[in-house]
């Protein structure tokens, strides 16, 4: 049980992809934290405006009972932005709570500071499968990684690909490069295909040792996505999914009927860590494995990081982004000293207070600033 905390100052700096939060308590004493990424300045609009003003001045002694209650008194809108608001706060008063017990969040949480095997995670589709392969061994032979991730038909396509037979080409080509390793395989598909195509395209990943399908069908038709869970059953090969997902009503159901076989939540887009914890417990009570979406090296990779060293049904390994200023050019520089090191394929969760982690100041100077406090 933590003590109670009662914050007096809520400061957002945003631009359009990112933003930080920083919450002061009635000590004086600050935590930071983040947003969801994308849209960002409009979710700190949010923040100030439907979330800031059921938290300020309150004793916050049970977070989950807070951000319930901000969704109970915002209950005309349990939408994306007010969740990828809500992760704001939530992280901050982790970071808060960590450094005050002068321990990492994942300690907190249960957990332990050390290392997570990372999986190489591409998101790219317009580059080719031969290139997709030469860029996946050298990230082997430079930092280690012995899983990686690549994209099949466009996304939200419609059941189309990114151009006509990439699919059909670059699964045995990365299936090929890494023939007779020691290596995992995966594919994201993003919500492109229709159950039939799906199948059929599960099917060919089992057959070249691909062990995880991600997001086959649009994300919203669970009964589409079930389908295809049901049909692969018995073959080599996970369907994954629900990164999109916000509203944990759709995640009890998701995983009552069994729409996947691994659970993959964002930590910003489901509102922060305490809502993300809610539904490892779910997963775990269905004997489900949990491996979160973090598609960025902003501080959900972070964030993401601390969970997996702390909840008994983490998956195999952590996602970790391999694009850098060409595909993400709003990810550089934001802090003064890079929390991702991958050595030997693994990611490693320190022992620092918190978060552990310094914004950029010069980031800071140039975002949006925003703040609502008492009085």
């Amino acid at each position: 049980m933590f003590a109670p905390l009662k914050i007096i100052r809520i400061e957002t700096f945003a631009d359009e992809f990112v933003g930080f939060t920083r919450i002061t308590d009635e000590t004086g004493a600050q935590g930071w934290g983040q947003m969801s990424t994308y849209h960002s300045d409009i979710t700190a609009r949010v923040l100030h405006r439907q979330v800031a003003p059921w938290t300020l001045g309150v004793a916050i002694t049970d977070l989950d009972d807070h951000l319930n209650l901000i969704q109970e008194r915002e209950h005309k809108f349990p939408g994306s932005y007010i969740c990828r608001a809500m992760g704001g706060l939530d992280t901050a008063i982790w970071d808060l709570r960590g450094k005050q017990a002068g321990k990492p969040v994942t300690a907190l949480l249960g957990g332990t500071p050390g290392p997570l095997r990372a999986y190489a995670s591409s998101m790219k589709r317009d580059i080719t499968p031969a290139d997709e392969a030469d860029r996946f061994r050298r990230l082997r032979d430079r930092h280690g990684f012995d899983a990686f991730k690549f994209r099949i038909g466009a996304e939200v396509g419609r059941g189309r690909d990114e151009w006509d037979g990439r699919t059909e080409e670059i699964i045995p080509a990365i299936a090929g490069a890494f023939a007779g390793d020691d290596v995992a395989l995966l594919a994201d598909a993003n919500s492109c295909y229709s159950p039939e195509q799906a199948i059929g395209y599960g099917r060919m990943l089992a057959d070249h040792g691909i062990s995880h399908f991600e997001e086959p069908c649009p994300y919203w038709e669970l009964d589409q996505t079930r389908a295809v869970t049901e049909a692969l059953a018995g073959l080599p090969i996970d369907v994954t999914g629900g990164e999109q997902d916000c509203w944990l009503p759709v995640w009890q159901w998701m995983i009552d009927m069994r729409a996947v076989d691994i659970v993959q939540p964002d930590v910003m887009y489901l509102g922060g860590m305490a809502r993300t914890l809610q539904v490892a417990r779910m997963a775990q009570a269905a004997g489900m494995a949990v491996t979160p979406h973090c598609a960025n090296l902003s501080l959900v990779t972070l964030f993401t990081m601390h969970l997996l060293r702390a909840i008994p049904n983490a998956g195999k390994y952590l996602e970790f982004s391999i694009e850098g200023a060409d595909y993400y050019p709003w990810q550089q520089d934001l802090f003064v000293s890079d929390p991702y090191a991958i050595t030997d394929g693994m990611a490693e969760v320190t022992d620092a207070p918190g978060w552990g982690i310094e914004v950029n100041p010069d980031w800071l100077a140039r975002s949006s600033y925003r703040c609502s406090e008492i009085g």
